[in-house]
């Protein structure tokens, strides 16, 4: 790290720093404040006021780092102070003073500084008001202009603390000599008056002639209470008589703040020290010496302090109590109150500038009631809510939002820039009007009127850090009503989906309702009349009721793929999504349409891998294989072939259905899986919806998986689908119970298992025929479950979650209600393994909660748990 230099006036440096006495003095609520604004308006996420002593760098305040000092070799304000200008890293990985500093390798992990020294005198800096990040960043000239106007505030507060202990040091050293006349000379820093025993004045220096505005003639022989204010003056006598007849003394010997008067009358704060010089020789006559020190600096100073305090409370408020006072539509009406009582006008307000018809216009967010009549006090309300803008560019407010200008007069009468006002108008003596920019862009304005003195350019700087905490909030404002008017376009696009989707819902099933009702009597009737024997009707009438009701079917077939359709698309059809084995599946839907094949001609031939297994919904996979293997069927050429098979691509299973048809016509293909579309096929022999194929389509996408044909127009085609794979289901046989893992031979205890699914309910019966001292009964719904368990209380019932009709949840609810089930066990045997799920199903009332593929040794160590229970 390089060698750190030091300033060629060291040694004056440090002696100026060590008069100031600050250094390792508590934390003040000032010097915080001024960090914390710095910080918050220049957006970093550290700010510090340090001291570079001479082997140290100590800081008097600080935000973001809990530090309290470092070592002065290793400072970056020690480069600032040894410069005496203003220092800034963008990033200190690229600079070489700093690529090596402990504080940027390790913690804090500076990446980003920039510090202006402070000085009480020039050439003398003592330290630095500095910016900290562990970013890097750039610091554009309105931050760096910004950084200094801080600094300038950090150097009045240590000038303000040095006024402070020298006037504490003044008063000290008059309290020792007070009693000593050799104090009294005429070059003397402190006003000196010695009066005699009657309160006449009989000596005063010229400090005092000068601070009070008298000639020396003028003063002499007269009584001391000329230069008090008439409040003091007309007991002042009483007060020296009382302490001359052995009364307490009120001033004497005690310093204390008053206020003495001018010769114009005007008040002047003073701070009063008066000493008693007694004479030995004349123990009667007595003189008394009075020390004013003018306190008119400090009291300015801490007024502008105080001024400035109130100042960063605003701003403080304004940023931290943003949430809060937007919500209660609070916050421009607080900072335009503020504003008015900061600068001491009668008048104020602030708006936000919005383009309308390409053209800047101004929108008043507050503003001061200033009506005279009942139109005035109209406009005033619509200026008020917003409902009126303002737009003459030519104004002394548009001037201001419309140019960019900052209008500062003090002359309003006389001022060719102000328009005519209307008759009973208030009086506007003085006006600013100052733009809030973001990036060069008027955003807003503010403006006051009717100060109690005169505006100028130097309250303009003062109030820029409120310009910029407006320019802030302007910015908040603005995105959070974007947001709230998003959040309201969601709302209503999320409305009117609801309304859809119900109207949708509505009219599927009224007319699900409208078509079955006629249709149970046209299909009654038709199966009445095919069956009457005592009636029977002729050939021909049969082949027209069997057409009649063949027609009916087809109807009816329509109407449940459509309702089909319309549910798995909205989402409200459940699946259980479980490692299923093909084969199974694909079995027992080749067997369904073996006699549609048989009738047809049509070979089916499945090439299917046993252990083959996905993760789908039984049913739903049941019904994906008809739909495309009785398609492949009835497009077949006479004597043709369906082949069913499967083969692994990766983490996916691709069963396929390959047909010897005539293929599909290719200017079809992009229309094939749309509903209510045959293809072509709508005025041929072969009957369908045209529903099928869409209906395939959803229930695979919803299991999760992928749908597509490969076309060979002439030679037939080929519909797959891939779902993904799941580990190989094995046979309940295959499985083992752990050691002394079954229960005990005894009495069967009755195990109620609820699940629809036709593999898993021979895989539970396989397992419980080697258990000798329990007997399962499955059944296929809640509905059911629920009324054989409490015909016969089971000792246990294993329940599926996801059922159709009323699920397991909704079902342990109902048992657990009923004084004949509700102490009966309930075991979740359910895929879904989500800690929700889990949780929801415990709070329902299951006692256990088995996940799919089952664990057979856990369901064994329950049984056996079960069986030693007292009762069972």
């Amino acid at each position: 790290m390089p060698h750190l230099p030091l300033p060629d006036n060291e040694a004056e440096r440090l002696a100026r720093l060590h008069q100031l006495q600050l250094l390792d003095t508590p934390r003040e609520a000032a010097f915080d404040q001024l960090t914390e604004l710095a910080a918050r308006l220049l957006e970093v996420p550290m700010a510090l006021i340090s001291l570079v002593d001479s082997e140290r760098q100590w800081f008097k305040a600080g935000v973001g780092l809990d530090w309290c000092e470092t070592a002065r070799d290793i400072a970056f304000c020690a480069h600032a102070v040894a410069a005496n200008e203003m220092l800034v890293v963008e990033d200190t990985h690229r600079d070489p003073r700093f690529a090596d500093n402990p504080l940027v390798r390790g913690e804090p992990g500076l990446r980003f500084y920039a510090g202006v020294p402070l000085c009480l005198e020039p050439g003398v800096a003592l330290g630095t008001l500095c910016l900290l990040d562990t970013r890097p960043r750039r610091l554009d000239p309105e931050g760096r202009r910004q950084l200094r106007m801080l600094g300038q505030q950090a150097e009045a507060l240590l000038r303000l603390h040095l006024q402070h202990r020298l006037l504490s040091d003044q008063s000290q050293l008059s309290d020792h000599r007070l009693a000593r006349y050799q104090a009294i000379i005429k070059g003397a820093a402190a006003g000196i008056v010695r009066i005699d025993a009657a309160g006449l004045i009989r000596e005063v220096n010229d400090f005092a002639l000068a601070l009070l505005g008298y000639r020396r003639e003028e003063l002499i022989g007269r009584n001391v209470s000329v230069l008090m204010p008439e409040r003091w003056a007309r007991h002042h006598d009483d007060y020296i008589r009382h302490y001359m007849t052995g009364g307490e003394a009120r001033v004497i010997g005690r310093g204390r703040r008053v206020e003495a008067q001018h010769k114009d009358g005007h008040p002047i704060p003073v701070h009063l020290a008066v000493g008693e010089v007694a004479d030995p020789q004349h123990p009667q006559r007595r003189e008394f010496i009075g020390i004013l020190t003018d306190l008119s600096e400090i009291q300015q100073a801490t007024r502008q302090m105080e001024k400035q305090q109130r100042l960063l409370s605003v701003l403080h408020k304004g940023l931290t109590d943003y949430q809060a006072l937007m919500s209660g539509n609070r916050l421009w009406a607080f900072l335009q109150q503020a504003l008015r009582e900061l600068t001491g006008s009668d008048y104020s307000l602030i708006g936000e500038v919005l383009q309308v018809e390409q053209r800047p216009a101004l929108k008043i967010h507050a503003i001061t009631d200033l009506s005279w009549s009942e139109q005035s006090r109209r406009l005033m309300r619509q200026l008020q809510a917003g409902e009126m803008l303002l737009t003459n560019p030519d104004s002394m407010l548009g001037r201001v939002f419309a140019r960019g200008e900052t209008v500062l007069s003090n002359r309003m009468g006389e001022d060719p820039r102000r328009g005519g006002f209307p008759p009973g108008h208030p009086p506007l003596h003085n006006y600013l009007g100052v733009p809030i920019l973001d990036n060069g862009q008027v955003i807003g304005m503010y403006a006051i009127a009717n100060g109690e003195a005169d505006y100028d350019e130097n309250l303009v700087a003062w109030l820029e850090p409120f310009t910029s905490t407006c320019a802030l909030l302007i910015n908040l404002y603005r995105q959070l009503n974007e947001r709230e008017e998003f959040t309201e376009q969601l709302r209503q696009a999320r409305d009117q989906a609801e309304r859809a989707s119900r109207a949708k819902t509505e009219f599927l099933s009224s007319m699900s309702h409208e078509l079955r009702t006629p249709l149970n009597a046209i299909m009654g009737f038709a199966q009445l009349l095919l069956s009457n024997g005592r009636a029977p009707l002729s050939e021909r009438q049969q082949r027209q009721v069997d057409q009649i009701y063949k027609s009916g079917a087809h109807l009816l077939a329509l109407i449940n793929e459509v309702l089909d359709l319309a549910r798995i698309e909205a989402g409200r059809i459940n699946m259980s999504l479980e490692p299923i084995r093909l084969a199974e599946v694909a079995g027992e839907a080749c067997d369904i349409l073996a006699p549609m094949a048989g009738q047809a001609g049509i070979e089916l031939s499945l090439e299917l891998d046993g252990t083959a297994t996905v993760l789908a919904d039984y049913t739903r996979l049941k019904q994906v294989l008809i739909n495309l293997v009785s398609n492949a069927i009835k497009y077949n050429r006479p004597g043709g072939r369906v082949w069913l098979g499967a083969r692994r691509e990766g983490e996916w299973l691709r069963v396929a259905v390959r047909d010897t048809g005539k293929g599909i016509n290719p200017r079809y293909l992009d229309q094939l899986f749309q509903p209510f579309n045959r293809l072509g096929e709508e005025n041929g022999a072969i009957e369908g919806t045209g529903v099928g194929l869409a209906l395939t389509k959803s229930i695979v996408e919803q299991m999760q998986g992928r749908i597509g044909v490969d076309n060979l127009p002439g030679e037939g085609c080929e519909f797959w689908f891939c779902l993904p794979r799941a580990a190989p289901v094995l046979p309940a046989a295959v499985a083992e119970a752990p050691a002394g893992g079954r229960p005990a031979p005894g009495r069967r205890q009755r195990v109620l298992y609820v699940e629809d699914n036709p593999a898993n309910q021979r895989l539970m019966k396989e397992l419980f025929e080697d258990l000798g001292s329990f007997c399962l009964e499955c059944v296929h719904s809640a509905e059911l479950a629920f009324e054989v368990a409490c015909a016969s209380p089971p000792a246990l019932i294993l329940m599926d979650i996801n059922l159709p009709g009323m699920d397991g949840v909704a079902a342990a609810g109902l048992l657990g209600r009923h004084p004949l089930t509700r102490r009966v066990p309930l075991v979740a045997l359910s895929a879904n393994a989500m800690p929700e799920d889990i949780r929801r199903a415990r709070q329902a009332g299951f006692r256990d909660y088995l996940t799919k593929p089952l664990d057979i040794p856990r369901l064994l160590a329950l049984l056996e748990q079960l069986a030693g229970e007292p009762g069972s």
